[in-house]
């Protein structure tokens, strides 16, 4: 058997018990060690917010279809950031003992399907708990930083850094998006980065983690503008990753951007985009915002950048800034028969989190 988290309904979280199947030719059971929490995406389907929920998606013609909902309540599966044990193994690919990164959803053991289950081993000097970010969370933003990389070199990228390295790079949002972005940045040689955020604790994070910080409040452009200067009339960021699904984030990291500079969009929003004003610094500086999703990379990239070179890059950041991510972004580790009300909690903003962690070793991680 497995316990698995399942969102009955907009307020209502539970934590359900499944019957596993049994392990096939091919593939492997794990035991959850660490399940990673998306605050931003999960917390719209306990808040009944989720596009998906009132609309569907048609991947043939790239639209959304109003009044066909895609999913129903209960929402079970959602999380993508698991690490597992492996304690059985119908396979050579990984032995038993092996740690793994993979995304199946918040639950306490899974049976990987060796025809549709993607899994990372994670290397041995690597802090399991920060093991959450290799499948798919850190691919997210090395994805962004490819994305700036090939708008500025196109197909002749050849190292993940080559968008950002030597230049101004702001990032907006100071979650674990903007973070882990803002760590990649600075990896890969960045000259300066900067974060902007409307809220003081977080930036505290993010200058705890080498940035330098400004408050969204404190007309972070005008001070930009005025210390990056590139020429006459060319002043701002070179790049600026957007990674807050607020419309009135966007529209700041237009404010942000140089003339003909390039906005790198990581954000999910579920709201529209009514506050972008896109007759304003968008039309008069023509400025590009691109969209980087894990689903695609850059065109002409594929080949060369797929999913496991991404998740290679995130094992070498965490290895470089691990401690630090570990003592500042690991905000919280709550075990599973804690999680319905801590997910409860998070939506009705009772409590705040950066990245909080399920996990039954909750003594193992100090919590």
């Amino acid at each position: 058997m497995t316990k698995l988290l399942s969102i009955e309904g907009p307020g209502r979280v539970a934590l359900v018990e499944e019957k596993l199947p049994d392990v096939p030719e091919g593939g492997f059971m794990v035991a959850t060690t660490h399940s990673g929490i998306s605050a931003g995406t999960e917390l719209t389907y306990v808040k009944g917010t989720n596009p998906y929920l009132t609309s569907s998606w048609d991947q043939a013609l790239g639209l959304f279809t109003e009044g066909t909902p895609a999913i129903a309540y209960p929402v079970r599966g959602i999380g993508y950031m698991q690490v597992g044990l492996v304690v059985e193994t119908r396979t050579r690919a990984v032995a038993e003992g092996a740690l793994v990164a993979m995304c199946y959803g918040h639950r306490t053991a899974y049976v990987a399907d060796p025809m549709t289950d993607r899994f990372v081993e994670l290397p041995e000097d690597l802090d399991p708990v920060l093991g959450i970010y290799v499948a798919h969370m850190g691919p997210i933003c090395a994805n962004g930083l490819l994305h700036a990389a090939h708008d500025l070199h196109g197909p002749a990228v050849q190292q993940l850094g080559d968008g950002v390295r030597g230049r101004r790079i702001v990032v907006v949002g100071a979650g674990v998006v903007g973070l882990l972005t803002a760590c990649f940045a600075m990896s890969c040689g960045a000259a300066e980065v900067v974060v902007v955020d409307e809220t003081p604790a977080r930036l505290a994070v993010a200058e705890s983690l080498g940035a330098h910080v400004l408050l969204a409040d404190d007309n972070p452009a005008v001070a930009l503008k005025r210390r990056w200067r590139h020429g006459v009339d060319d002043r701002g960021a070179d790049v600026v990753f957007q990674c807050r699904g607020q419309t009135r984030a966007l529209a700041l990291g237009l404010r942000l951007l140089r003339p003909q500079g390039t906005l790198v969009d990581l954000a999910f929003y579920t709201q529209g985009a009514q506050e972008v004003r896109l007759g304003e610094e968008f039309h008069h500086n023509g400025l590009t915002v691109r969209c980087a999703q894990i689903g695609r990379v850059p065109r002409g990239l594929a080949h060369a950048w797929d999913r496991e070179r991404l998740s290679h890059e995130t094992i070498t950041l965490l290895r470089e800034h691990g401690r630090l991510l570990r003592e500042h972004l690991i905000t919280d580790v709550v075990g599973f028969s804690d999680a319905p009300q801590f997910l409860t909690d998070l939506a009705a903003r009772r409590r705040q989190s950066i990245q909080a962690v399920l996990s039954d070793h909750v003594e193992d991680e100090g919590g």
